[in-house]
């Protein structure tokens, strides 16, 4: 079975777990939503639970919505030197951060002019570090339903407010001692604190809760 998600900016756990346990297909024909994974993600420092946000270029007047696809990011503010410095920060003391650093690095490195783009990018190379493909299968026109009878629809896995019910199986975290287990939080922390054994917690997840 084939699953439709939207390309997230370094994808939870919860998402990532889907990633590694279906075929995707990616959503790129939507239309952009706030309060979404879209541009942010979450990861654990010394102070709890943390925000990374894209910032993204608006559009403004009587133009109204616009594609996903097009939206531009907001290179004017330095996101890229301050998200690569909290991650550095958050997690150089983790197993695994010296491991995949060289991986990362490029992606804060490198400017983007596309979310999606950038999205697409974070998604492959987290699948380059777990050694699996990356899906590649987009979608040709946006329907609010899936057409598709063989399909599942995932794509309510992007938004930031909904509370998921996913039984996630507790890892150790570099600040777990400060804040407790940090639930659902980006697959970085997971692969930084996991590192080769990851692949193997996110397919042992199980994602059937997802969608009681």
């Amino acid at each position: 079975m084939k699953t439709l998600l939207h390309p997230a900016y370094f994808p939870n756990i919860a998402t990532f777990a889907v990633i590694a346990q279906r075929n995707i297909i990616w959503e790129v024909e939507d239309n952009y939503q706030k309060q979404t994974y879209r541009n942010r993600c979450y990861v654990c420092t010394d102070i709890g639970r943390h925000m990374l946000s894209i910032p993204i270029q608006h559009i403004g007047g009587t133009q109204g919505r616009q594609k996903f696809k097009a939206v531009l990011i907001d290179n004017s503010y330095p996101w890229q030197r301050n998200h690569w410095r909290t991650l550095q920060t958050a997690y150089r003391t983790s197993p695994f951060f010296e491991f995949y650093e060289e991986d990362l690095a490029p992606l804060y490195l490198q400017t983007f002019e596309s979310l999606l783009d950038f999205n697409l990018k974070t998604i492959q190379t987290i699948c380059d570090c777990l050694q699996i493909e990356s899906p590649n299968e987009k979608t040709l026109e946006f329907n609010l339903k899936p057409k598709l009878a063989n399909l599942k629809d995932s794509r309510f896995l992007v938004s930031a407010k909904r509370k998921l019910e996913l039984q996630q199986e507790k890892y150790v975290q570099v600040f777990g001692d400060r804040h407790g287990f940090v639930e659902n939080v980006s697959v970085l922390d997971l692969l930084f604190n996991e590192g080769t054994t990851a692949l193997s917690y996110l397919k042992n997840q199980d994602i059937d809760v997802l969608y009681d």
